[in-house]
Formats: structure tokens, sequence, C-alpha cells
């Protein structure tokens, strides 16, 4: 293939924290040209109006979600609300457009499951057997084949990657893990909401969703599936007054009597993944140090040599957690380097 030749992407959805994000990183991509991005809302304007930081880098309008427009495109990413991809990914698939969605539309394998925590049916049961869960560190060949790609939750990636080398090798016990979460508050959308507003959500900390927030099923259902059966999962996620960022504390039980050193573990499961870095010994993975890349990184500890094992993983909740992973699956899904578009260094301070 020539490096000169460029996929023609579409964005629908492309207002939200996670749209603009998405934006950011494709505008920059050697692979891509950006041929639609569509908004309901905002549809007629300048998109580098309503985000100046794509001013001289994006000179397209915001247009209606148009099948007939999409339809040209290779690939098209949904930034939308969950329950609007699949009511549009059936027509897209049919002119053979790939999709990856960024919301929970396909995430969930069991519509039943789905239908209890997002309080609608799904649209498309035949194509939700078919789409691909999009982690890439478990899923990467499949990614490669997929047309449709569910693009993983936030939450779901820097728990699931935290836990993911210890479930592998059977270390902790399957049934009493612990996942706590604290997230920035761009996690909550860019819909205005009183408990976003900066007077409500600065110089306060706050657990929410403890009796069950809606990433729980995906968490788990990832969890399960590299474990080889039902994993028990406490989640509890908290909200920070920060705008970006997800830090998790993950804790399991060591039940294996020689576990082995769980640093090289950890280095030996990651060592060939672009976008996981485990860091060293005793380390403390700080959300600063991730924010603006697609960088997961991870510390294990093991207090006092007990049979606690803690696992500290951080990412940018808008990048690894949202847009960053799906352009690393979009890279794969195309046959492009997986690092195409996505070696930006972290933003300190």
């Amino acid at each position: 293939m020539s490096n000169t030749h460029k996929f023609k992407i579409g964005v629908v959805g492309g207002t939200g924290y996670t749209g603009v994000e998405l934006l950011r990183l494709l505008v920059q991509h050697p692979n891509v040209k950006l041929t639609a991005v569509t908004s309901r809302s905002e549809a007629g304007q300048a998109i580098a109006g309503l985000y100046p930081n794509l001013r001289g880098h994006l000179d397209l309008v915001f247009s209606e979600p148009d099948i007939a427009t999409l339809a040209d495109c290779d690939l098209v990413f949904f930034a939308t609300p969950n329950g609007v991809a699949m009511k549009m990914v059936p027509s897209l698939l049919e002119a053979n457009v790939r999709i990856v969605d960024l919301a929970a539309d396909f995430r969930l394998r069991d519509p039943l499951v789905w239908e209890a925590w997002y309080g609608m049916p799904h649209a498309c049961v035949n194509i939700l057997q078919e789409a691909v869960y999009g982690l890439p560190e478990v899923n990467r060949d499949a990614i490669a084949k997929a047309r449709v790609v569910a693009n993983p939750g936030c939450y779901p990636t820097a728990v699931q990657l935290g836990f993911l080398p210890l479930l592998e090798q059977g270390l902790i016990d399957k049934h009493h893990l612990i996942a706590d979460a604290k997230s920035g508050v761009s996690g909550a959308g860019r819909e205005a909401k009183v408990g976003s507003l900066l007077c409500e959500a600065s110089e306060s900390f706050k657990a929410y969703g403890v009796s069950g927030h809606r990433h729980l099923p995906e968490i788990r259902q990832g969890l399960t599936l590299v474990a080889g059966h039902e994993v028990g999962l406490t989640f509890v996620p908290h909200l920070t007054p920060m705008i970006r960022g997800i830090h998790a504390t993950l804790y399991g039980r060591v039940t294996v009597d020689n576990a082995g050193d769980l640093q090289a573990l950890y280095e030996e499961r990651y060592r060939n993944e672009p976008f996981v870095d485990v860091m060293p010994q005793g380390s403390h993975p700080e959300t600063r140090s991730v924010r603006g890349s697609n960088l997961c990184r991870i510390a294990i500890h093991r207090p006092q040599g007990g049979d606690t094992v803690v696992v500290l993983s951080a990412i940018d909740n808008l990048v690894k957690g949202a847009a960053g992973q799906a352009v690393q699956n979009m890279n794969i899904m195309l046959g492009l380097a997986e690092t195409a578009g996505l070696e930006q260094v972290a933003l300190m301070p």
C-alpha cells in the first residue's frame, strides 16, 4: 500500500469531549482524511468555530448525519450517546463501511443484559453477535478482521489492563476482586449538568454508582472471559475535581503459594504492547503522566509481602479510555501501524 494513500474517515457526533479528542488525533494522523463530521445540533457551523484548537487543521463544517455521505467513508467512528449507533450501523455495513463505536451499543454480548442496564431493546442483535470488543491487548487478531468494533469504556480499560496478567495466570481469587477507581469530570460528558459545574465538583470528592454502574457488566464480562469463568467484582467509581484522567486501584488476594515475581510477570505480559507501560517496582503512576497520551501506566505492589496484591492503573479517560483507543483500533482494522497518529507525549504540568 502506498504511503500517500489516505483512508476516508467519518465521525458521527463530533461535538462532545470524546468527539473533539478524536478530531484532534485524526487531523494529525498521516494516513487518514476526515471527510464528514456530523452533528444534528451544530449542522452548518464550522468545526473550528466550536473548537478553536482545530483552527488551521480542519476546515470542515458539521453536517447532518446522512447515511449517503457516510457511506462514502472507509471507516466511521460513532462518538454518540448510547443507542444511536445501533440504528445506523446496519445501513453502513451494507455499504462496506467499517465501524468503531465509542459508545456502549456493541460492548455487551447479551442483548438482555444490555437492555437491563441501558433501558432500551437492542436494535440489531445479529450485528451485536459479530461485533468485536476493542481491547487490543486481548483481541488484536479479531479486531484486524472485524467490521464492527466496540471501543471499551474508560473505567473498563484501566481495570481490565490492571487485572489481566493475574487472571490469565490464575494467581488471584476470582470471586473477590475490588476495583476502586477515580475519574476526572470530563468523563461525565459535555452536556450541562449541575453536578459537573465548577462550584459543584471543585474542592470535593465523592463516590457514585456504588450499587451498580453501567461499566460494571462490561468489566465483569471482560474479566470473566480472561478468567475462564464468572468473576466476583466490586467496582466503586469516584468523581475527582480534575478535568482528565482515571486512576484505578485494584485489589486481589493471591491464592497460589508460589506466585513468583509479579513484577516480571507484568513486564513480560506487556513487553510488546506499545501503549502499556509497566513502571519499575515501587512506582506510583500519576494521571498527569498520561494526560493527552494513549498510554496506560501500571505499577504492581504486594504490601508487606502479604497475600493482597495492589495494582495501580492510570490512563487519560479521553485518550486510552476513549478516542485514542478508538484510533488504535482503526489502525489495526485498516492494516496501518498500530501507533500511527498516537505517539504524543503526555502534557506536563
